[in-house]
């Protein structure tokens, strides 16, 4: 009871010291606003950013030419199956050599070598395939080796050094985004950390004398934590709805479609994500920046 009793007293002596100081922590959560808006715009771009690549990538397949004597349909369900129990093997679509004939003619043919394309469908050239897509493009390689080896696949085709290329240049992408934003994080921390730093150190006499009259370290620092959080928690406030109220016109305006061909990440839950991110960021540089500085004037490591 008596430590329950501690808790709710921190709690309202942090409430009680953000509004006997309000122009400070008005300052704090001033700059937390600021950090976590950079650090909110530049998530919502770097997930959507990482959401197309991984599109990209998804959609490239590697295509398995099936030998011309292998026609049991039987054998090709087998060979699918063996196929898709391939490790980083995402689905397989299989498609008749009469469909990959239609596939060509409209994807590459224009009127003329329609007609002439025709002539050949009696005496159909194309194989029998199976369209393997990788749940990440850097198993691909290791996909093709053991889809070719197996019995009754005459070649697999992957789109030669070009695809791992844009493969290469698809994973570099996520990487700098999800870099970006932790810089950014880390940029958030630091800012906030000397904020609160410099409002913490005006009351420097105020902890001297607390530790005077014998209090204890912990309880002298929980109300700066106190204090670190609700400045955080409201600093994030802000941007929390500018974020939401911005993607959510965003969204709605494109129909969740940019310039026609980029899709944006659903509006939910990618969007309840972002919210709970910035508010846990907010708690956490609140938290950071108040414990760091109470115990540089408690003279404690951290």
């Amino acid at each position: 009871m008596k430590y329950i009793r501690r808790f709710f007293r921190h709690i309202r002596e942090g409430f009680i010291g953000v509004g006997r100081h309000f122009g400070n922590a008005l300052s704090a959560a001033s700059a937390v606003t600021i950090t976590l808006l950079l650090v909110g715009v530049f998530a919502v771009f770097a997930v959507n950013l990482a959401f197309l690549t991984q599109e990209i990538e998804q959609s490239i397949s590697l295509v398995a030419l099936i030998d011309y004597d292998v026609v049991d349909p039987s054998r090709i369900t087998s060979m699918k199956g063996n196929i898709e129990a391939i490790d980083g093997v995402d689905h397989v679509v299989y498609r008749t050599k009469e469909e990959e004939f239609d596939f060509y003619i409209k994807e590459y043919g224009d009127s003329d070598v329609v007609e002439f394309t025709e002539l050949y469908r009696s005496d159909n050239p194309f194989h029998d395939t199976f369209l393997i897509y990788a749940v990440d493009g850097t198993n691909m390689e290791s996909i093709k080796n053991t889809v070719s080896a197996m019995n009754g696949i005459e070649s697999v085709r992957d789109g030669g050094s070009n695809t791992y290329t844009l493969i290469n240049i698809l994973h570099t992408t996520r990487y700098v985004g999800a870099i970006v934003v932790l810089a950014l994080i880390a940029l958030a921390i630091y800012l906030i950390y000397n904020t609160i730093k410099i409002t913490i150190a005006t009351r420097k006499d105020e902890i001297w004398i607390m530790r005077n009259v014998g209090a204890k370290n912990g309880y002298i620092r929980a109300p700066f934590l106190v204090e670190g959080i609700i400045i955080g928690i409201f600093g994030s406030l802000l941007p929390i709805a500018a974020i939401i109220y911005g993607y959510y016109k965003l969204y709605n305006i494109t129909g969740g479609v940019l310039a026609g061909v980029i899709k944006l990440v659903p509006f939910m839950p990618f969007i309840a994500y972002i919210a709970l991110g910035l508010l846990a960021v907010g708690v956490l540089v609140g938290f950071l920046g108040s414990y760091i500085s109470v115990c540089k004037y408690l003279r404690l490591t951290r």
